[in-house]
């Protein structure tokens, strides 16, 4: 399924569901878990389906016993739950209307958590607390034919999107059971976790691990055969999460219930070979007074215990996550923004964590990354194979250096509330720190792959932009033939001949034919595709405005002069000349109801995006970019105090603006009204409700 038509179905299916919540009166808290057990088990049957299709092909016939029967092993083998019959969506769907739908459906939750270990006591079994109506008609959204016929990871990425919306309406208190997928996949790229022990200490609903899963799929391998994911969570209702989103995935894991402050279920001191994580920040109230904490010897470095005196744990996570690392491990994890300036007791374990060598990367996220929180947070990573890696000449990376990238400008925004990466925007991020590292094959595929990409979309821009030119010209001539006549016999619809006599057509036209010439054979080269870019920008406004002149002269008309009873203008059959029309526009322009780009946004978009890389990167290697990156020296850090803020080191960006896209900035500017305009609804309703219960 196209990312587009994903995006639909997804925003489809949770308009449905969440307008069904709110109909109910449960909160979303109470609503959460019941949806998500119903989209783990539409998906479980899928896969069933589809493997027990697969298994029955080759089944062994006896001559006298027949075709032997479906176990348990025949699905775990191709990595799919089985399902008992009673347990499956078809049967749930099509129960009858006198049986008890919610006593059926916590059945089935309880079958298939008879049938495995790894699912006991995990899934909802609470449907009780829905009408029968609502839950036959959330059946009824998760069993659409679309859903029926899904492939590949489609459930996977719906379970994930619904995690996300449930975090965005504080389903889960403080949302700390989902980090934002951009985050999640920034730290996966980066410390490019596909083998041995992959430790998350707070794994919440397991992101990390299922983010870990893709990339390592993308790699064209196996998570099962590569990775071993372990986990540990504090909360009960989040560990079911994570388990139920492992197994949505199909991957497997040991995601253990504790309190990874005084609780180290999976003892893996200086054993995993990557750790991830997303802990909670500032938290007080931890007892440090506790043996436990005292000796505990994940704080340990320059070979005793490092407890900070103040009462926040961001520095008992920051060292626990060095700690639980193989010599050769790497981590990366998100914290707050403050613990990379912390003082006193904060600030030496941080200068002895510099001084191992084994800080790596420093990245500098902006404000609205979260869902419940809008303060920027810091990206750490380590590297503790860095820690013995000697400065030589002609490399920028040793024990001696940290990069510090500063990302707080960079972002998409999704909502007026919350920002994201994009995915080119992470691909250059990654980019940069490979630069760091000294893989410089990276930065040229990436920029290759985007000239590549405009280039095509350039071609594909040629192609549609010579079907619209033909078709606004044909439309034009048949409309401009008829008035021409009707004028002629009815002297008062000379406004109708003047309207369409179209401003700037021949402009239009000549753009459009240059366009067409120089992309119709568009080659990933850079200058020229910058040309190509910067015609796509210039032409899509005027001929956007053209289509509409011409459209809104056809409507003015029907409407003026009662044309839909001329039987002359009848037989022009005009409205499949204009769908076709406003089809090839929606091609080229993309649809901002949708947000989604056209063709001619796109072949600018992917150039810009080469750009931004080769103008800060020319010579192919890493430099230092004012404003985004710099490679510093441990005399250098100490110089400030110890610190690993980011933005202390690169400088501002003293760029005089060239680049910035006033259009994308009114978009942004166009999301955060709407947002304020949502909450000003919201809060004179709040008012209204108020002054009703006073009664005044």
């Amino acid at each position: 399924m196209q990312g587009k038509q994903l995006r639909k179905l997804e925003a489809e299916l949770w308009r449905a569901a969440d307008q069904l919540r709110a109909n109910s009166k449960l909160t979303a808290s109470e609503y959460s878990m019941p949806v998500l057990g119903l989209i783990f088990l539409r998906h479980a049957y899928n896969r069933f389906q589809k493997v027990k299709a697969a298994v029955e092909k080759n089944l062994p016939v006896h001559p006298q016993r027949g075709r032997r029967a479906l176990n348990r092993k025949d699905f775990e083998e191709k990595n799919a739950l089985y399902l008992p019959e009673t347990a499956q969506f078809e049967y749930l769907v099509n129960l009858p209307e006198n049986k008890d739908i919610g006593e059926a459906i916590d059945n089935a939750m309880k079958l298939i958590e008879g049938e495995y270990d790894s699912l006991k006591g995990v899934l909802p079994k609470s449907f009780s607390i829905f009408s029968k109506d609502l839950l036959r008609e959330l059946l009824r959204i998760f069993n659409k034919e679309v859903l029926q016929k899904a492939e590949g990871d489609l459930f996977g990425k719906i379970y994930e999107y619904f995690l996300n919306k449930f975090a965005m309406t504080g389903a889960q208190e403080g949302g700390e059971f989902f980090t934002p997928m951009s985050l999640v996949q920034t730290i996966v790229n980066i410390i490019e976790p596909d083998f041995g022990i992959v430790f998350d200490p707070a794994c919440g609903s397991a992101g990390m691990f299922v983010q870990t899963g893709h990339f390592i799929e993308n790699e064209g391998l196996k998570p099962a055969e590569k990775v071993t994911f372990r986990g540990q969570e504090k909360a009960e209702l989040n560990t079911k999460l994570a388990k139920m989103n492992m197994a949505v995935h199909g991957l497997e894991g040991n995601i253990q219930e504790g309190n990874t402050f005084y609780e180290d279920k999976h003892n893996l001191l200086q054993g995993a070979d990557f750790v991830m994580a997303n802990p909670p920040f500032n938290v007080d109230g931890v007892d440090k007074g506790k043996e436990v904490v005292k000796k505990d010897r994940r704080l340990m470095l320059e070979g005793k215990v490092q407890l900070p005196k103040n009462d926040n744990a961001n520095y008992l996570w920051i060292q626990y996550f060095y700690n639980y690392l193989k010599p050769t491990g790497r981590a990366g994890f998100v914290m707050a923004s403050s613990a990379s300036d912390a003082g006193h007791s904060e600030k030496e374990i941080r200068q002895k964590l510099v001084q191992t060598g084994a800080v790596d990367v420093m990245m500098a996220v902006g404000n609205n990354f979260f869902y419940t929180r809008s303060l920027p947070c810091t990206l750490w990573f380590y590297d503790r194979a860095k820690e013995t890696m000697p400065a030589k000449k002609g490399t920028l990376r040793s024990a001696d250096t940290v990069l510090m990238l500063d990302a707080r400008k960079i972002f998409r925004k999704v909502t007026s509330k919350v920002n994201d990466f994009s995915a080119e925007q992470l691909r250059n991020l990654v980019c940069i720190v490979n630069l760091y590292r000294g893989n410089t094959q990276r930065l040229q595929e990436t920029i290759n792959d985007y000239l590549q990409t405009a280039a095509d979309q350039a071609r594909e821009t040629a192609a549609t932009t010579t079907l619209l030119h033909t078709q606004l010209l044909s439309l034009h001539k048949t409309v401009s033939d008829f008035a021409a006549k009707y004028v002629k016999e009815n002297k008062a619809a000379q406004a109708f001949a003047e309207a369409l006599q179209l401003d700037e057509a021949a402009e239009v036209y000549q753009w459009q034919n240059q366009l067409v010439a120089a992309a119709a054979k568009a080659k990933p080269d850079m200058a020229k595709l910058e040309a190509i870019a910067q015609q796509c920008k210039a032409l899509r406004k005027p001929q956007d405005k053209l289509v509409k002149q011409l459209a809104d002269a056809i409507a003015a008309a029907q409407k003026e002069y009662q044309l839909t009873k001329n039987k002359d203008w009848k037989a022009l059959n005009l409205k499949e000349e204009l769908d076709e029309l406003k089809r090839l526009q929606l091609l080229l322009s993309g649809d901002p109801a949708e947000e989604e780009p056209g063709l001619l946004h796109d072949t600018e978009y992917y150039w810009k995006q080469a750009h931004w890389l080769q103008s800060r990167f020319p010579k192919g290697v890493y430099t230092d970019v004012e404003g985004l990156c710099k490679v510093v020296s441990r005399a250098e850090i100490a110089a400030k105090d110890w610190s690993l803020s980011p933005g202390r080191y690169v400088g501002v960006d003293t760029a005089t603006g060239e680049e910035e896209d006033y259009e994308e900035r009114l978009a942004q500017i166009h999301l955060e009204l709407a947002g304020l305009n949502e909450e000003a609804i919201a809060l004179a309703q709040t008012i209204m409700d108020h002054y009703k219960e006073l009664a005044i």
